[in-house]
Protein backbone atom coordinates (compact mmCIF):
# COMPACT_ATOMS: atom_id res chain seq x y z
CA UNK A 1 0.00 0.00 0.00
CA UNK A 2 1.32 3.46 -0.83
CA UNK A 3 1.43 5.48 2.37
CA UNK A 4 2.13 9.10 3.13
CA UNK A 5 5.55 8.36 4.55
CA UNK A 6 7.47 9.39 1.43
CA UNK A 7 8.63 13.01 1.40
CA UNK A 8 11.10 13.48 -1.47
CA UNK A 9 13.01 16.72 -2.18
CA UNK A 10 10.53 17.65 -4.90
CA UNK A 11 7.78 17.78 -2.31
CA UNK A 12 9.96 19.86 0.00
CA UNK A 13 10.34 22.44 -2.77
CA UNK A 14 6.55 22.67 -3.04
CA UNK A 15 6.17 23.02 0.72
CA UNK A 16 8.82 25.73 0.80
CA UNK A 17 6.94 27.64 -1.85
CA UNK A 18 3.76 27.50 0.23
CA UNK A 19 5.34 28.98 3.36
CA UNK A 20 4.41 32.49 4.49
CA UNK A 21 6.49 35.30 3.00
CA UNK A 22 7.82 36.23 6.45
CA UNK A 23 10.05 33.14 6.42
CA UNK A 24 13.62 33.78 5.31
CA UNK A 25 14.86 31.06 2.98
CA UNK A 26 18.35 30.37 1.74
CA UNK A 27 20.38 27.55 0.27
CA UNK A 28 23.01 26.43 2.77
CA UNK A 29 24.77 23.94 0.55
CA UNK A 30 24.12 20.79 -1.37
CA UNK A 31 24.08 17.04 -1.02
CA UNK A 32 26.41 14.47 -2.55
CA UNK A 33 24.19 14.40 -5.64
CA UNK A 34 23.92 18.16 -5.84
CA UNK A 35 20.46 18.60 -4.33
CA UNK A 36 19.96 21.80 -2.32
CA UNK A 37 19.97 21.85 1.47
CA UNK A 38 17.69 24.67 2.62
CA UNK A 39 17.66 26.85 5.70
CA UNK A 40 14.56 28.55 7.05
CA UNK A 41 14.81 31.41 9.54
CA UNK A 42 12.09 33.13 11.49
CA UNK A 43 11.71 35.07 14.71
CA UNK A 44 13.77 37.92 16.14
CA UNK A 45 14.42 36.76 19.70
CA UNK A 46 17.67 36.33 21.58
CA UNK A 47 17.11 32.63 22.28
CA UNK A 48 18.44 30.80 19.23
CA UNK A 49 16.99 27.39 18.38
CA UNK A 50 18.58 25.19 15.73
CA UNK A 51 16.37 22.40 14.33
CA UNK A 52 17.22 19.85 11.65
CA UNK A 53 15.15 16.98 10.27
CA UNK A 54 15.63 14.04 7.91
CA UNK A 55 19.25 13.53 8.74
CA UNK A 56 18.02 10.03 7.96
CA UNK A 57 16.18 10.28 4.68
CA UNK A 58 13.42 7.79 5.48
CA UNK A 59 12.39 9.52 8.73
CA UNK A 60 9.79 12.01 7.55
CA UNK A 61 7.30 12.52 10.38
CA UNK A 62 9.20 15.25 12.19
CA UNK A 63 9.65 17.08 8.88
CA UNK A 64 5.92 17.08 8.22
CA UNK A 65 5.36 18.38 11.74
CA UNK A 66 7.80 21.22 11.05
CA UNK A 67 5.73 22.32 8.09
CA UNK A 68 2.74 22.48 10.44
CA UNK A 69 4.70 24.31 13.14
CA UNK A 70 6.07 27.12 10.97
CA UNK A 71 2.73 28.47 9.66
CA UNK A 72 1.30 28.16 13.17
CA UNK A 73 4.11 30.32 14.52
CA UNK A 74 3.60 32.98 11.87
CA UNK A 75 -0.14 33.00 11.32
CA UNK A 76 -1.72 32.17 14.67
CA UNK A 77 -0.77 35.07 16.92
CA UNK A 78 2.42 33.57 18.35
CA UNK A 79 4.14 36.95 18.63
CA UNK A 80 5.49 36.16 22.10
CA UNK A 81 7.31 33.12 20.73
CA UNK A 82 8.63 34.96 17.67
CA UNK A 83 9.85 37.81 19.87
CA UNK A 84 11.60 35.39 22.23
CA UNK A 85 13.15 32.95 19.75
CA UNK A 86 15.05 32.99 16.50
CA UNK A 87 14.60 29.68 14.69
CA UNK A 88 17.13 28.21 12.28
CA UNK A 89 15.54 25.19 10.60
CA UNK A 90 16.96 22.69 8.12
CA UNK A 91 13.84 20.79 7.03
CA UNK A 92 15.69 18.10 5.09
CA UNK A 93 19.40 17.61 5.76
CA UNK A 94 19.71 14.45 3.65
CA UNK A 95 17.78 15.08 0.39
CA UNK A 96 19.53 12.22 -1.44
CA UNK A 97 18.46 9.76 1.26
CA UNK A 98 14.98 11.28 1.24
CA UNK A 99 14.67 10.78 -2.51
CA UNK A 100 15.77 7.14 -2.27
CA UNK A 101 13.88 6.61 1.01
CA UNK A 102 16.97 5.36 2.82
CA UNK A 103 18.55 6.10 6.16
CA UNK A 104 21.95 6.78 4.61
CA UNK A 105 23.14 9.48 2.24
CA UNK A 106 24.21 8.84 -1.37
CA UNK A 107 27.67 7.72 -0.18
CA UNK A 108 26.04 5.12 2.11
CA UNK A 109 27.10 7.07 5.22
CA UNK A 110 24.96 7.53 8.31
CA UNK A 111 25.14 11.28 8.87
CA UNK A 112 24.41 10.76 12.55
CA UNK A 113 27.68 8.84 12.86
CA UNK A 114 29.82 11.45 11.11
CA UNK A 115 30.29 14.05 13.84
CA UNK A 116 34.03 13.50 14.24
CA UNK A 117 35.20 12.99 10.67
CA UNK A 118 32.69 15.31 8.94
CA UNK A 119 33.35 13.29 5.81
CA UNK A 120 30.11 14.19 4.02
CA UNK A 121 28.94 17.50 2.54
CA UNK A 122 25.68 17.30 4.49
CA UNK A 123 27.58 16.88 7.77
CA UNK A 124 29.74 19.89 6.95
CA UNK A 125 26.67 22.01 6.21
CA UNK A 126 25.15 21.23 9.61
CA UNK A 127 28.41 21.73 11.48
CA UNK A 128 29.07 25.08 9.81
CA UNK A 129 25.57 26.28 10.69
CA UNK A 130 25.96 25.11 14.28
CA UNK A 131 29.24 26.96 14.66
CA UNK A 132 27.90 30.07 12.93
CA UNK A 133 24.67 30.28 14.92
CA UNK A 134 26.00 29.06 18.30
CA UNK A 135 22.46 28.06 19.30
CA UNK A 136 21.02 28.09 22.79
CA UNK A 137 19.19 24.85 22.01
CA UNK A 138 19.63 22.21 19.29
CA UNK A 139 16.76 19.91 18.27
CA UNK A 140 17.73 16.74 16.42
CA UNK A 141 14.58 15.39 14.76
CA UNK A 142 14.17 11.72 13.86
CA UNK A 143 11.76 8.83 13.39
CA UNK A 144 11.98 5.41 15.04
CA UNK A 145 10.91 1.92 14.10
CA UNK A 146 7.81 0.16 15.39
CA UNK A 147 9.92 -2.18 17.56
CA UNK A 148 10.14 0.20 20.52
CA UNK A 149 7.99 0.13 23.62
CA UNK A 150 7.96 2.84 26.28
CA UNK A 151 9.56 0.77 29.01
CA UNK A 152 9.36 -2.98 29.43
CA UNK A 153 5.63 -2.98 30.19
CA UNK A 154 4.53 0.14 28.31
CA UNK A 155 2.69 0.57 25.07
CA UNK A 156 4.29 1.41 21.75
CA UNK A 157 6.68 4.35 22.05
CA UNK A 158 4.82 6.96 20.00
CA UNK A 159 7.27 9.60 21.20
CA UNK A 160 10.80 9.11 22.44
CA UNK A 161 13.37 11.60 23.61
CA UNK A 162 17.01 11.73 24.58
CA UNK A 163 19.23 14.26 26.27
CA UNK A 164 22.51 12.98 24.79
CA UNK A 165 25.52 12.38 26.99
CA UNK A 166 28.65 14.47 26.76
CA UNK A 167 31.10 11.88 28.08
CA UNK A 168 31.52 8.18 28.77
CA UNK A 169 30.43 8.68 32.37
CA UNK A 170 27.10 10.08 31.16
CA UNK A 171 27.60 13.08 33.41
CA UNK A 172 24.77 15.54 33.93
CA UNK A 173 26.64 18.52 32.55
CA UNK A 174 24.98 21.97 32.63
CA UNK A 175 24.01 21.67 28.96
CA UNK A 176 22.64 18.17 29.42
CA UNK A 177 20.71 19.20 32.54
CA UNK A 178 18.92 21.89 30.52
CA UNK A 179 17.99 19.34 27.85
CA UNK A 180 16.77 16.91 30.51
CA UNK A 181 14.51 19.44 32.20
CA UNK A 182 13.12 20.55 28.84
CA UNK A 183 12.27 16.94 27.94
CA UNK A 184 10.71 16.49 31.38
CA UNK A 185 8.50 19.50 30.63
CA UNK A 186 7.40 17.98 27.30
CA UNK A 187 6.61 14.70 29.04
CA UNK A 188 4.60 16.50 31.70
CA UNK A 189 2.58 18.35 29.05
CA UNK A 190 1.71 15.20 27.06
CA UNK A 191 1.65 12.36 29.59
CA UNK A 192 -2.10 12.52 30.22
CA UNK A 193 -2.87 12.37 26.51
CA UNK A 194 -0.23 9.70 25.86
CA UNK A 195 0.10 8.07 29.30
CA UNK A 196 2.05 4.93 28.37
CA UNK A 197 3.48 5.93 25.00
CA UNK A 198 6.44 8.20 25.82
CA UNK A 199 9.92 6.76 26.28
CA UNK A 200 13.54 7.82 26.41
CA UNK A 201 16.56 6.37 24.70
CA UNK A 202 19.61 4.74 26.19
CA UNK A 203 22.10 7.52 26.86
CA UNK A 204 25.32 5.65 26.12
CA UNK A 205 27.87 8.17 24.86
CA UNK A 206 28.95 8.02 21.22
CA UNK A 207 31.21 10.89 20.12
CA UNK A 208 30.40 10.13 16.47
CA UNK A 209 26.72 11.03 17.05
CA UNK A 210 25.84 14.63 16.34
CA UNK A 211 23.73 15.11 19.46
CA UNK A 212 26.50 13.85 21.73
CA UNK A 213 28.96 16.10 19.92
CA UNK A 214 26.78 19.20 20.32
CA UNK A 215 26.13 18.43 24.00
CA UNK A 216 29.86 17.99 24.49
CA UNK A 217 30.33 21.45 22.94
CA UNK A 218 28.04 22.91 25.62
CA UNK A 219 24.72 23.21 23.74
CA UNK A 220 21.59 21.67 25.27
CA UNK A 221 20.51 19.16 22.63
CA UNK A 222 17.22 17.27 22.45
CA UNK A 223 16.64 14.20 20.30
CA UNK A 224 13.02 13.82 19.15
CA UNK A 225 11.85 10.47 17.81
CA UNK A 226 8.48 9.98 16.11
CA UNK A 227 7.28 6.45 16.63
CA UNK A 228 4.25 4.22 16.25
CA UNK A 229 0.70 4.84 17.41
CA UNK A 230 -1.92 2.11 17.17
CA UNK A 231 -2.71 1.33 13.53
CA UNK A 232 -0.89 4.50 12.41
CA UNK A 233 1.52 3.29 9.77
CA UNK A 234 1.20 6.57 7.93
CA UNK A 235 2.33 8.30 11.16
CA UNK A 236 -0.40 10.93 11.06
CA UNK A 237 -1.17 10.59 14.78
CA UNK A 238 2.53 10.53 15.55
CA UNK A 239 2.91 13.77 13.58
CA UNK A 240 0.23 15.39 15.73
CA UNK A 241 2.03 14.37 18.91
CA UNK A 242 5.37 15.59 17.57
CA UNK A 243 3.80 18.96 16.77
CA UNK A 244 2.40 19.13 20.30
CA UNK A 245 5.82 18.30 21.70
CA UNK A 246 7.38 21.15 19.69
CA UNK A 247 4.81 23.56 21.11
CA UNK A 248 5.17 22.25 24.66
CA UNK A 249 8.94 22.76 24.49
CA UNK A 250 8.65 26.31 23.20
CA UNK A 251 6.12 27.33 25.83
CA UNK A 252 8.31 25.81 28.54
CA UNK A 253 11.38 27.72 27.35
CA UNK A 254 9.37 30.91 26.96
CA UNK A 255 8.10 30.72 30.55
CA UNK A 256 11.53 29.87 31.93
CA UNK A 257 10.02 27.29 34.25
CA UNK A 258 12.33 25.76 36.85
CA UNK A 259 10.00 23.20 38.38
CA UNK A 260 11.53 20.27 36.47
CA UNK A 261 14.79 18.52 37.31
CA UNK A 262 16.97 15.80 35.72
CA UNK A 263 15.28 13.37 38.12
CA UNK A 264 11.98 14.02 36.34
CA UNK A 265 13.72 13.11 33.07
CA UNK A 266 14.84 9.76 34.48
CA UNK A 267 11.26 9.06 35.53
CA UNK A 268 10.44 8.63 31.84
CA UNK A 269 10.65 4.88 31.08
CA UNK A 270 13.59 3.77 28.99
CA UNK A 271 12.71 2.27 25.63
CA UNK A 272 12.76 -1.47 25.12
CA UNK A 273 12.88 -3.41 21.87
CA UNK A 274 9.70 -5.18 22.79
CA UNK A 275 7.46 -5.14 19.72
CA UNK A 276 6.87 -6.73 16.37
CA UNK A 277 4.22 -5.48 13.99
CA UNK A 278 2.10 -8.62 13.95
CA UNK A 279 1.84 -12.05 15.55
CA UNK A 280 -0.08 -14.63 13.53
CA UNK A 281 -1.17 -17.81 15.32
CA UNK A 282 -2.43 -21.21 14.15
CA UNK A 283 0.00 -21.36 11.24
CA UNK A 284 1.90 -24.32 9.78
CA UNK A 285 5.37 -23.65 8.43
CA UNK A 286 8.52 -25.31 7.18
CA UNK A 287 11.96 -24.36 8.40
CA UNK A 288 14.77 -26.00 6.38
CA UNK A 289 12.43 -28.78 5.32
CA UNK A 290 11.01 -29.56 8.76
CA UNK A 291 7.26 -29.05 9.21
CA UNK A 292 6.05 -27.29 12.36
CA UNK A 293 2.31 -27.23 13.00
CA UNK A 294 0.14 -24.71 14.83
CA UNK A 295 2.85 -22.16 15.34
CA UNK A 296 2.80 -18.48 16.18
CA UNK A 297 4.87 -16.30 13.88
CA UNK A 298 6.28 -12.86 14.67
CA UNK A 299 6.29 -10.49 11.70
CA UNK A 300 8.07 -7.17 11.24
CA UNK A 301 7.26 -4.89 8.31
CA UNK A 302 10.09 -3.92 6.00
CA UNK A 303 9.55 -0.54 4.35
CA UNK A 304 10.27 -0.27 0.66
CA UNK A 305 9.90 2.56 -1.83
CA UNK A 306 7.85 1.44 -4.81
CA UNK A 307 6.16 3.50 -7.52
CA UNK A 308 6.44 6.73 -5.59
CA UNK A 309 5.11 5.39 -2.30
CA UNK A 310 6.11 3.29 0.68
CA UNK A 311 4.94 -0.31 0.88
CA UNK A 312 5.24 -2.53 3.93
CA UNK A 313 6.39 -6.11 3.33
CA UNK A 314 6.00 -8.66 6.14
CA UNK A 315 9.31 -10.16 7.25
CA UNK A 316 9.54 -13.17 9.51
CA UNK A 317 11.43 -12.63 12.77
CA UNK A 318 10.66 -15.71 14.88
CA UNK A 319 8.23 -18.55 15.42
CA UNK A 320 7.23 -20.94 18.19
CA UNK A 321 4.42 -22.15 20.38
CA UNK A 322 5.03 -19.13 22.60
CA UNK A 323 6.76 -15.87 21.68
CA UNK A 324 8.37 -13.28 23.95
CA UNK A 325 7.41 -10.33 21.71
CA UNK A 326 4.49 -8.01 22.06
CA UNK A 327 2.70 -7.17 18.83
CA UNK A 328 0.84 -4.17 17.53
CA UNK A 329 -1.76 -6.60 16.24
CA UNK A 330 -2.64 -10.26 16.87
CA UNK A 331 -4.36 -12.51 14.34
CA UNK A 332 -5.38 -16.15 14.60
CA UNK A 333 -5.84 -17.87 11.25
CA UNK A 334 -9.15 -19.48 10.55
CA UNK A 335 -9.33 -23.00 9.11
CA UNK A 336 -10.07 -21.52 5.68
CA UNK A 337 -7.03 -19.23 5.82
CA UNK A 338 -4.70 -21.95 7.06
CA UNK A 339 -4.48 -24.10 3.95
CA UNK A 340 -0.96 -23.07 2.83
CA UNK A 341 2.27 -24.19 4.52
CA UNK A 342 4.65 -21.25 4.76
CA UNK A 343 8.30 -21.75 3.82
CA UNK A 344 10.21 -20.01 6.59
CA UNK A 345 13.49 -18.08 6.56
CA UNK A 346 14.39 -15.65 9.32
CA UNK A 347 14.76 -11.97 8.31
CA UNK A 348 13.53 -12.66 4.77
CA UNK A 349 10.43 -11.10 3.33
CA UNK A 350 7.60 -13.50 2.65
CA UNK A 351 7.14 -14.35 -1.00
CA UNK A 352 3.57 -15.58 -0.73
CA UNK A 353 0.83 -13.58 -2.53
CA UNK A 354 -1.89 -15.07 -0.38
CA UNK A 355 -0.06 -14.36 2.87
CA UNK A 356 0.84 -10.83 1.80
CA UNK A 357 -2.76 -10.17 0.82
CA UNK A 358 -3.97 -11.30 4.23
CA UNK A 359 -1.42 -9.35 6.24
CA UNK A 360 -0.54 -6.26 4.27
CA UNK A 361 -0.75 -2.84 5.93
CA UNK A 362 -3.84 -2.20 3.83
CA UNK A 363 -5.54 -5.06 5.61
CA UNK A 364 -4.44 -3.72 9.00
CA UNK A 365 -5.76 -0.27 8.28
Amino acid sequence: MNCKRYLPPEQIEILLGDLPKEIKKEKLGQSVNGLPIHLLQLGTGECKVLMWSQMHGNETTTTKALFNLIPWLVQHNQKALLDHFTFYIIPQLNPDGAKAYTRLNANKVDLNRDAIHLSQPESKVLCALFEGVNPDYALNLHGQRTIYGAGSIGEAATLSFLAPSADLERSVTPARAKAMTAIAAIHHALKEELPKGIGRYDDQFNPNCVGDSFTQAGTPTLLFEAGHFSNDYQREKAKEFILKSYKALLYHLLKGEEKFTPEHYFDIPENSKAYVDLIVSNLDLKDRGVLYKNQSVALQYEEELKEGGVIFKPTLKAYGKELSFKAHRYVTLSAEEKDTVLEFSIDKTIDSPKFNKLFSVKRLN
